[in-house]
């Protein structure tokens, strides 16, 4: 198969590697060079990184519906385009190869249309999740699916591992789903048919979707943690006896079964600390004060003394 890869970040690279290996990519799509960072150097995309690393042909158009870019994109005479993690396309690109236009989803769609499907997973207290590939239409994570891989959720797995490890299976789900669009068997389901309750949505992550609220139960906050963890990553303010306020973010924890005052902070101040939720606590493994660097908790306590005056809301 000719195939056109579109993607941008590393979520996307292990699929433009997969499906390089087993079909002719005659060309990669990924976002125009921006400036990042404080010094504001130029940074490339991870695909572009990998384009350039395996000479593919590289295409970075400001505006999609640049007459220039679809002209560009018709002459590679690709039979399918793949997505994985790009833009919204128009009509005239995913309507333009002959085998159609194909999207790599982070969720058991219909569940999970949008942003940020990882996130929304782990935050809700899913047990499971995985990827779907579906025919890509007019509106966004709609098309008919083709086809699903399943991956289990564990008790205290956060989203960089869930991310790392749907990377690779959804790789190689893409490549079975190309496999078998070449051999003729790839056959769309409706999404309308999966459809039998409310569909979970995910929605863009805010600073504000990351503050925690310590109103609510242990097992809530930790999923609210690590499904945040270890990026954006969810935070709280501390505040001390005097009125003082500064950030804390939160990336690692276990739920205890002590019952602490909401937003208490219990610690032994070398190695134990303890914030009290609605029902039961969660003691904090790994954390970040505003300023400061990512640390385990003991480190963290080397050096900065808290007592039970202190507490987070």
């Amino acid at each position: 198969m000719k195939v056109v890869f579109m993607g941008t970040p590393e979520f996307a690279v292990a699929s433009l590697d997969a499906i390089n290996k087993v079909h002719e990519v005659v060309g990669v799509v990924t976002v125009a060079d921006k400036p990042a960072g404080r010094g504001k150097k130029i940074r490339y995309s991870a695909v572009k990184e990998y384009a350039l690393e395996n000479d593919l042909p590289l295409l970075q158009p400001e505006k999609l519906k640049d007459e220039e870019f679809v002209q560009s994109l018709q002459s590679l005479e690709a039979d399918l385009f793949a997505v994985v993690a790009f833009r919204m396309l128009p009509e005239v690109i995913w309507s333009m190869p002959s085998k159609g236009t194909i999207n790599l989803h982070g969720s058991l769609l219909p569940d999970y249309r949008g942003a940020a499907p990882l996130n929304w997973a782990i935050i809700n207290g899913d047990i499971k999740t995985g990827a779907t590939t579906f025919f890509i239409e007019k509106e966004i994570d709609t098309g008919n699916i083709i086809d699903k891989v399943e991956i289990e959720i564990t008790e205290n797995m956060n989203v960089g591992d869930l991310h790392d490890n749907l990377m690779l299976k959804g790789a190689d789900l893409l490549v079975h789903t190309i496999n078998n669009i070449n051999q003729g068997k790839a056959i769309g389901t409706l999404q309308s048919e999966l459809i039998t309750d409310r569909i979970k949505e995910a929605p863009k992550i805010f600073k504000d979707t990351c503050q925690i609220d310590w109103n609510k139960s242990n097992q809530e906050v930790h999923n609210h943690i690590r499904g945040l963890s270890p990026y954006p990553a969810a935070w709280t303010s501390l505040l001390d006896s005097e009125g003082k306020e500064v950030g804390l973010k939160l990336f690692k924890t276990i739920k205890t079964e002590n019952n602490l005052p909401l937003g208490s902070i219990q610690t032994d101040g070398k190695g134990l600390l303890e914030i009290g939720c609605s029902s039961g606590s969660l003691q904090v493994l790994e954390l970040q004060l505003a300023g400061k660097k990512r640390m385990d908790i003991k480190s963290f306590l080397n050096g900065v003394k808290l007592d039970d005056t202190y507490k987070c809301i």
